[in-house]
């Protein structure tokens, strides 16, 4: 495994869709704290300033003294990114696509520790000049790939190949299109939603472009998160033995 992180994660979806009380982050707050988990990574993607600020009140008053990974919102602000990568240590932080989620804010010294993902849509080259590099949701990718989306695939290979992976997400494949998380209507492979940990057996496709920070972005209690940390473990090591 040498440096390579895997990080369960506090997520935030859930916040969203409202539907799923008990995959809130107040919930995994409590979990944290009758854990005693010291490092996580955190996806604000569900929460507006006014809540992100009652997490971080939260997460202060837990164990946790790292969170290596954070995936940012646009209505971030430069002294919110300083604030999280002072007080918790930040090795990477990650923005969707800014060709669909344009900035807001100017991310001055911080530019280089921001990666982009890959969403519905491929980084392009321009964003990845500019920021850090690429941020690989392999679930993503997957999903497009089961859907045959043959040039988002070729694209997604052309990026990896080419430019820095700085973090990555991981979440489950479904062996069929499933309502997602914020939008039961919405079908997809792709899931924040684990049911049995052969879900995540599509990372051999491609443990090449692992990186050394990966994420578990799913909305499963932290306890279901470690158990899938370890199969996530034992993947990978057999791999990359092979």
């Amino acid at each position: 495994m040498g440096n390579r992180k895997i990080l369960v994660s506090l997520t935030t979806l859930s916040n969203i869709s409202k539907q799923n009380l008990d995959s809130s982050w107040e919930s995994k707050i409590e979990e944290i704290k009758e854990s005693n988990l010291e490092e996580m990574a955190l996806f604000l993607t569900g929460l507006d300033k006014k809540e992100r600020a009652k997490l971080y009140n939260a997460i202060e008053n837990t164990s946790i003294k790292s969170i290596p990974h954070v995936h940012l919102r646009t209505d971030m602000e430069q002294d919110e990114l300083e604030y999280l990568d002072k007080k918790f240590h930040v090795r990477a932080f990650n923005l969707h696509s800014t060709s669909v989620w344009p900035l807001i804010h100017d991310y001055g010294k911080y530019v280089s520790k921001i990666y982009i993902e890959n969403v519905e849509t491929v980084p392009n080259e321009d964003e990845l000049k500019i920021f850090g590099g690429l941020c690989v949701d392999f679930a993503h990718w997957e999903g497009k790939r089961l859907e045959d989306d043959q040039d988002y695939d070729q694209r997604m290979k052309y990026m990896a190949e080419n430019y820095r992976i700085g973090c990555a997400h991981v979440s489950v494949i479904k062996n069929k299109p499933t309502p997602v998380v914020i939008n039961k209507n919405l079908l997809m492979y792709d899931s924040h939603e684990l049911e049995n940990f052969g879900e995540l057996d599509y990372i051999k496709r491609y443990k090449k472009y692992l990186p050394n920070i990966i994420s578990i972005e799913l909305e499963n209690s932290i306890k279901e998160q470690l158990e899938a940390k370890k199969y996530i473990e034992k993947l990978i090591e057999v791999e990359e033995n092979e």
